[in-house]
């Protein structure tokens, strides 16, 4: 489904790549995890995968159609939900949907039709009428996902899509994007939450300094790691425990 080909990125003014020469096959019908430390990269590369931001060399194809020859088609094909929430807080839940919709071209009826459903699966019926602003982070994340997915995308990108909710809004989301997959969307996700990574993802990468640094089903590289019983253990081994805060 996505084929990533010596991909790189350098960022303006910057001294060091942010993604370096990536190399990466990823399979129809997963769900594959990019996983890594602040600043490996992660987000640098959703971002060139979902056309939001230009490689500095390098190519890449989702279902075989290429970022410099079909940008527009490969934008119909995607999804995203950003790290950040991607909403207007002084329109209520319905508005903003029907807004993100309209702009991948849902037709009206169907579209009010698959903001119900979807509304109704993650138990935010009643407050279709409510301002963004009034709805609790993990609301927000809820609302956020489903303006993402609202033109049923063949591959969904997903940018720390759990983080900074709570327990219950966590599964609710997590239990969501398992039943799009199993209808057929390919979900690339990045989170910290490396538990979550583990039961959720068909395989992952853990990307360090913009680069691949293993790459696997969650429980081989458990096995294939020394005294790994998790897949945090192998994360720590491999990209050590000093702090990657970064400013």
């Amino acid at each position: 489904m996505i084929q990533i080909n010596n991909l790189s990125k350098k960022y303006k003014d910057t001294d060091f790549y942010s993604v370096k020469k990536l190399n990466l096959n990823i399979n129809e019908g997963e769900i594959f995890g990019l996983l890594g430390p602040n600043g490996a990269g992660k987000t640098t590369l959703i971002s060139m995968l979902s056309s939001l931001l230009k490689p500095t060399s390098g190519s890449f194809s989702i279902n075989k159609l290429t970022y410099s020859e079909n940008q527009k088609e490969l934008k119909q094909l995607i999804g995203t939900v950003p790290q950040e929430y991607a909403l207007y807080p002084t329109l209520t839940a319905l508005e903003n949907l029907m807004y993100f919709g309209s702009m991948y071209g849902v037709k009206k009826p169907l579209l009010k039709e698959e903001i119900y459903t979807h509304l109704e699966i993650l138990g935010l019926s009643k407050f279709s009428h409510q301002k963004i602003k009034t709805f609790s982070g993990g609301m927000k994340r809820r609302i956020n996902l489903i303006a993402g997915i609202l033109h049923k995308p063949k591959v969904l990108f997903l940018d720390e899509p759990t983080v900074g909710v709570d327990v219950q809004s966590r599964n609710a989301i997590i239990k969501h994007l398992e039943k799009l997959n199993k209808n057929g969307t390919t979900i690339i996700y990045t989170s910290h939450h490396l538990n979550e990574a583990e039961e959720f993802c068909t395989r992952v990468a853990i990307i360090d300094h913009g680069s691949i640094v293993v790459k696997g089903e969650p429980k081989e590289l458990i096995n294939d790691q020394q005294g790994a019983k998790h897949l945090e253990d192998v994360f720590l081994s491999l990209t050590g425990k000093a702090l990657r805060d970064y400013a």
